[in-house]
């Protein structure tokens, strides 16, 4: 290679060359690490937590098993690994959403559009919500999402009123959201309509019954 011919031709320290192979591998390890990390996501994705071996994971990234373990002593921390991946190529919303709202009803649109997107970036969130009586890391994981998404819901709110906060989550759940593009509609389109819906429900007056009143007999 250049560098290493560079570092004979000049005479430079055996050191030298040595740094750089080792660099060299360094980024080797990185690189497979990453593609492990990715094998996992994919697997996670197509069958489940729970589904998924360490042997599962090297089959697909295309390593030995031992290389598996190297990386990731348990299956855990491959697990761990995992959700930091997912973080950063599913992206979250964040109250950065909020930052050009200048309505409640702004802020609802806002919210509707970015949880909706962000399902259809990781659908399988579904599935690790059915995991994760069974899965501690991952329980940990949905936790910390439905608290990010109950603050998102209050700060849409403006208030905190706590069942009409639960009432926002729910019409905006990752359900509705596979409901409704399964029904034909797009991300956009289902995001839109269900603004619309929760909009027109937070205009009524707060406490009013949502049934007819039973018939009187006379």
């Amino acid at each position: 290679m250049f560098i290493e011919y560079i570092c004979i031709e000049y005479g430079l320290p055996h050191m030298a060359r040595r740094a750089y192979r080792l660099g060299r591998r360094a980024e080797s390890a990185a690189a497979t690490r990453q593609r492990l990390v990715e094998a996992t996501f994919a697997l996670h994705s197509e069958r489940g937590v729970l589904a998924t071996s360490m042997k599962d994971i090297a089959a697909r990234a295309d390593v030995s098993v031992g290389t598996v373990y190297h990386h990731f002593p348990t299956y855990d921390d491959a697990i761990q690994a995992c959700g930091q991946h997912v973080l950063a190529v599913t992206r979250p919303p964040t109250p950065a959403i909020f930052d050009d709202c200048r309505s409640r009803a702004e802020r609802m649109a806002r919210l509707a559009e970015a949880l909706f997107a962000f399902y259809e970036r990781f659908p399988s969130l579904e599935g690790a919500r059915a995991e994760r009586a069974r899965v501690p890391l991952l329980d940990g994981w949905i936790r910390r999402w439905e608290d990010g998404v109950a603050a998102l819901a209050r700060l849409a709110l403006g208030e905190a009123d706590i069942g009409r906060q639960r009432m926002v989550i729910a019409l905006t759940d990752i359900a509705v959201w596979r409901t409704l593009t399964a029904g034909g509609l797009s991300t956009e389109d289902a995001a839109a309509e269900i603004a619309c819906l929760i909009h027109g429900w937070l205009k009524r007056p707060a406490g009013r019954a949502t049934t007819n009143p039973p018939s009187k007999r006379g």
